[in-house]
């Protein structure tokens, strides 16, 4: 493995300047972007790997085990990441080898902020959840030091584990078409997220093929929250006054919201309309009625992405892996099934 005496002596600079950068302080010492990128580069072509465990032990750490990191954005609701964990937690058990998690919470769009990613001095490998498309387009192009799995996220250069979200959002048209609706609505929440914008797209896409019609006021953006939804078809209401027979929600937590507006102005689900969420979270078998949704297999994509990323930081395997999951409704009293 490289030294940090060797990509000193590659990238022309001091053993002292190459150790900064490596350990993620060279902002802290002023040290050039240009001069941190070659030396990270260097590191990266050497396959310079750092060595956690002995600064912990340095440090005084008592347990030296293998750090992943789980990278959380800080704009996508908590209440996901529990399905997460749980999928993180049943991999582990089924490992030979002990590790330990970190959360690593990063704000959306700013990925690139984390130094620790690109000099992979804090974890040794990343499991990345939730990026923005800017932050996706960061890691395109970055040569991080550490390995690293995208969660419900696709790339031509890392691993990562998803699904068919614009097929997701297909499904959903069809399945409206097939019970005879002819006026649809969507409802997204309001962030930048690749996977959401292929859900909407999907579903746009089919229902313009099955001549459903969706109307520009019909489509309405929310902020990703069980007030969101809420909020939504409360302006469905006040601008539109005619609500559509049958709505797609990209997401249950916003689902949740919308079924209470519509219960306090008294429309009926699903007898006056349908919904449709997405993710099937716990709580969608509690809501009333029980909320149909778009099962997404979280638990399953989670412990995908640990088995991929351990098999890399063993270096059992050093090509890009991918892997995806599939979709499917999960039916219940919201809307019905296929006619």
């Amino acid at each position: 493995m490289a030294s940090v005496k060797e990509i000193a002596q590659l990238a022309n600079v001091s053993q002292g300047t190459a150790s900064m950068v490596l350990n993620g302080k060279g902002d802290q010492y002023r040290i050039s972007a240009a001069t941190q990128q070659k030396v990270i580069e260097v590191a990266r072509q050497l396959n310079y790997q750092p060595n956690i465990s002995a600064r912990r032990l340095r440090s005084g750490g008592e347990t030296v085990l293998p750090i992943i990191a789980l990278f959380w954005a800080l704009d996508t609701r908590t209440a996901l990441i529990s399905r997460v964990l749980k999928g993180i937690q049943d991999s582990f058990t089924c490992l030979e080898e002990e590790y330990e998690l970190m959360i690593q919470p990063y704000v959306g769009t700013r990925l690139c902020d984390v130094r620790s990613l690109l000099t992979g001095t804090r974890f040794n490998g990343a499991i990345i959840a939730n990026p923005t498309e800017q932050d996706e387009e960061f890691l395109e192009q970055a040569n991080l030091l550490v390995p690293i799995v995208l969660y419900q996220r696709s790339s031509t250069k890392y691993s990562y584990v998803n699904v068919d979200s614009f097929k997701s959002g297909e499904n959903v048209a069809m399945l409206f078409a097939s019970r005879g609706h002819s006026r649809v609505g969507v409802i997204v929440p309001n962030v930048s997220s690749k996977a959401i914008r292929l859900r909407k797209e999907g579903f746009i896409a089919k229902s313009r093929e099955l001549a459903l019609a969706i109307a520009e006021q019909h489509l309405v953006y929310s902020d990703f929250s069980e007030e969101g939804g809420y909020e939504a078809i409360r302006i469905l209401m006040e601008q539109v006054g005619e609500l559509p027979s049958a709505i797609f929600v990209i997401s249950d937590q916003m689902s949740v919201g919308a079924l209470m507006a519509l219960n306090e102005v008294g429309i009926r689900v699903p007898m006056d309309i349908e919904i449709v969420g997405h993710d099937d979270d716990e709580v969608t078998r509690f809501t009333i009625p029980p909320l149909t949704t778009v099962h997404l297999p979280v638990e399953k994509m989670a412990a995908e992405c640990v088995m991929q990323l351990t098999n890399l930081m063993q270096h059992k395997s050093n090509a890009t892996v991918s892997h995806l999951f599939e979709t499917h409704l999960e039916l219940r009293q919201s809307c019905g099934g296929y006619k």
